[in-house]
């Protein structure tokens, strides 16, 4: 009797072992799929094994057959925001997925300030508790993990957004979640892939920084951590390569504060990196950054050529950048506290730009030009147009030189959406600056309420 209970035993827990058709942790119950999309379906099973695969939300059959290597994958039209549907696999086993929704996918990604959750200190999400369940949520955490080549798996399977699976979740994701799909009124799904103090060399394919002199000296520079890896590609190859089948709408991005010693070439490697992103998933989808917020660096304005190196990157196609200088009230605090806003704003910029919600002022100014004037030096911006204000009796963080390269604390005026600099001491200007420093904050403002993008017109070595 019991031989025959052994082998019950042994017979029941090697079924799973012997199913045949498999898919990736990212196919799960409860996930949300790329509306109104052309959505791929793929996994695993036994070579020449057919496979049917049956989708609720058309009562369509699809068979296909997997390779001699075993895999397989279908691609699917994917209906407009809805659901719950389910998706039937059926080989020689049978997968069922329940509960999937169509919605919109972001991922969110990026060190520490994209990472920190509830868990972590943001203690503005336990209001959020309560209200949840009126949400149309997802969540896929992706652990942390490394690999020298890609991975098909990430580890990780959807699930819905509760009081319990938010609170290791991005704070900063979350709010720009609940925000779209508030305003959208559409189910979204979110993928948490990050991990603090991460240079952005490991989300970007080895290879690409390998091959690039520039980019190889830069990565040197990033020394060995005992809390996260520095090695090219690391991350990218765990925690990005086994997404890439996987349709999204677009990326949500904050980090930047761990590439500081090499600020110079930050803007080609997020070029680089965001490349090698749209190409791994065949979509030049919408990539929205956070500008490093203002912390006392142990160098000289090394924070401040990162902010200026992300300023570029708007060059690049479907790119949008938040300033959250405002949003800080401790510049000796790495992580600022008030993550919700971050998320808004990051919102705000996929709601017009991607969703075609029309809203005015949802952009921080930024520079465009300078004319100098005689004693005057006269800044305009973009994404000014309904005007720029001074909080405050007088401007902070507004310097003025002229060719001697000595600044002086600028005089401020504002007419209509220019800004003229001016200094008793500087007769002849030459360049200005604002907010260009590790931990200054200014108070410059779009009458929105956004703050003016840091900057400077000069190019001149800083120490």
């Amino acid at each position: 009797m019991k031989q025959c209970l052994f082998f019950l035993v042994i017979f029941y827990l090697v079924q799973p072992l012997q199913a045949s058709v498999r898919l990736p942790d990212v196919l799960s119950s409860n996930m949300v799929l790329q509306q109104k999309s052309t959505t791929k379906l793929w996994g695993w099973a036994s070579p020449n094994e057919q496979i049917k695969i049956t989708t609720s939300w058309n009562n369509s059959t699809t068979t296909t057959v997997a390779k001699a290597d075993s895999t397989w994958q279908i691609e699917v039209k994917t209906p407009q925001a809805g659901g719950p549907y389910t998706i039937i696999f059926q080989g020689e086993n049978k997968i069922v997925l329940e509960n999937v929704l169509m919605g919109e996918v972001w991922i969110c990604s990026g060190q520490s300030n994209m990472e920190w959750n509830y868990n972590l200190g943001v203690s503005s999400i336990k209001e959020e508790f309560s209200r949840l369940s009126k949400l149309n949520i997802r969540l896929l955490n992706v652990p942390k993990t490394t690999s020298k080549v890609p991975k098909a798996n990430c580890g990780a399977s959807w699930t819905t957004c509760d009081s319990n699976t938010i609170k290791a979740f991005s704070a900063v994701g979350y709010y720009f979640g609940k925000k779209i799909s508030q305003d959208t009124n559409v189910p979204v799904g979110l993928i948490h892939s990050n991990w603090g103090g991460t240079p952005a060399e490991v989300w970007t394919p080895a290879e690409l920084i390998e091959n690039n002199p520039v980019l190889k000296e830069a990565a040197t520079k990033n020394l060995p951590n005992e809390w996260w890896p520095v090695n090219p590609g690391a991350t990218y190859n765990a925690m990005i390569a086994p997404l890439l089948n996987y349709n999204i709408a677009g990326v949500i991005w904050y980090q930047g504060e761990s590439n500081r010693m090499a600020p110079a070439s930050y803007a080609q490697l997020m070029d680089t990196m965001i490349a090698a992103w749209r190409k791994g998933w065949n979509k030049e989808f919408p990539f929205y950054y956070v500008q490093i917020a203002p912390y006392k660096y142990e160098k000289p304005v090394i924070g401040a050529l990162v902010r200026e190196a992300q300023a570029k990157n708007l060059s690049i196609k479907k790119t949008g950048m938040v300033v959250v200088s405002d949003l800080v009230n401790d510049t000796l605090n790495i992580h600022p506290v008030n993550k919700k806003d971050v998320g808004l704003r990051l919102a705000d910029l996929a709601l017009v730009e991607t969703y075609k919600i029309k809203k005015q002022g949802y952009k921080s100014p930024v520079f465009r030009s300078l004319l100098i004037k005689g004693q005057y030096a006269v800044v305009d911006f973009d994404h000014a147009e309904n005007g720029l204000m001074v909080k405050g009796a007088a401007a902070r963080e507004a310097f003025i030189a002229g060719a001697d390269r000595k600044f002086h604390p600028a005089v401020v005026e504002i007419k209509n959406n220019s800004i003229l600099f001016s200094n008793k001491a500087v007769k002849n200007p030459v360049a200005v600056r604002y907010q260009f420093s590790n931990s200054g904050i200014g108070n410059l403002f779009s009458k929105a309420g956004l703050p003016v993008a840091p900057f400077r017109t000069d190019s001149w070595v800083s120490d």
